[in-house]
């Protein structure tokens, strides 16, 4: 088998195109519609079908088909913020994968492991292409939507297609923001010299990316900012505070001096980043609902030490 981990949205056929330089595009719709791809763990049977940002690819290099992974339900005690019939606000611990993909152990839990559980134990069938209506990194804790179905997820997803999904979250960074409001409108690829890495600078391709963010409470060394996304970028948030020199504490990927200063002084071990707010409609009621999680206590914890109150 082949991985792919997809850095720019594109369709599958062109994706694997582009991938797999010695396959035309006629080769790779009749790959797709063989049962020799799978995306997120699932077969996938449309050449059409637009893959987004940290999507996991797999191409069969047999030329057999390639076989789903069942997921086995795993209890992680998630607690569950918001639920109703048409999908389920959970809070994200930190440290834990939202889906299976490259570079993370097969026998590792993921949040789908989670969602297995929670599914079971509401006998609610369970398709992981169909439950993730948008994902946070692997130490963002906080607010994450999850459908219930099918069809519920399409009307989730085209919220977050049409940004009328407002995600509000809560960045502890180095260095008090001047101007205390902005905007950071600032393009962002992946770094041609650090694959790993998104940047806003020295990327060969890049997508539009926009962030507004209010500073909330400060000390002299430090504020604490709610940060909007009007965009959907991999890491976004992260690399545009880092751009304009305030790197969240916690984060060993885009740190500066200042904020490694501080990790080190309050022996922070977790990235201080959080889904806080997300608001949407759901297709349940048609009804805008709000929902807040509350930070986990080591991010509370990290405030105090800098002496700062909490708004929460």
């Amino acid at each position: 088998m082949s991985e792919y981990v997809v850095s720019i949205p594109a369709r599958l056929d062109i994706f694997l195109t582009n991938e797999k330089a010695a396959i035309s595009r006629i080769k790779a719709r009749d790959m797709i519609k063989a049962g020799l791809v799978m995306v997120n763990e699932r077969i996938a049977r449309k050449p059409a079908l637009v893959l987004k940002e940290e999507d996991k690819v797999i191409v069969s290099a047999t030329g057999e088909p390639v076989t789903e992974t069942k997921l086995p339900a795993i209890d992680l005690k998630l607690k569950v913020l918001f639920e109703d019939d048409a999908c389920l606000v959970i809070h994200k611990p930190a440290g834990i994968s939202v889906h299976p993909g490259a570079g993370i152990p097969r026998d590792a839990a993921t949040l789908l492991h989670g969602i297995v559980h929670l599914f079971k134990e509401r006998t609610i069938p369970f398709s992981s292409a169909a439950v993730l209506v948008h994902r946070l990194d692997k130490d963002t804790t906080g607010a994450l939507l999850v459908a219930k179905s099918a069809a519920h997820h399409k009307m989730l997803q085209k919220q977050f297609e049409d940004r009328t999904i407002k995600k509000t979250y809560l960045a502890l960074v180095a260095g008090v923001p001047d101007p205390p409001a902005a905007v950071i409108d600032a393009s962002i690829g992946r770094s041609t010299s650090n694959r790993t890495k998104m940047t806003v600078l020295g990327s060969a391709k890049t997508r539009s990316a926009r962030t507004t963010y209010r500073t909330i409470a400060s000390t002299s060394e430090a504020a604490l900012l709610a940060c909007e996304l009007h965009t959907g970028r991999t890491h976004q948030i992260r690399v545009h505070l880092h751009s304009v020199g305030h790197s969240i504490l916690g984060d060993p990927t885009y740190s500066s001096s200042a904020s490694e200063k501080l990790n080190e002084r309050l022996a922070v071990v977790s990235l201080c980043l959080h889904a806080w707010r997300l608001t949407f409609v759901s297709p349940a009621d048609k009804k805008e609902h709000t929902v807040e999680a509350a930070p986990p206590a080591w991010f509370k914890k990290d405030l105090k030490q800098l002496g700062m109150k909490a708004p929460f």
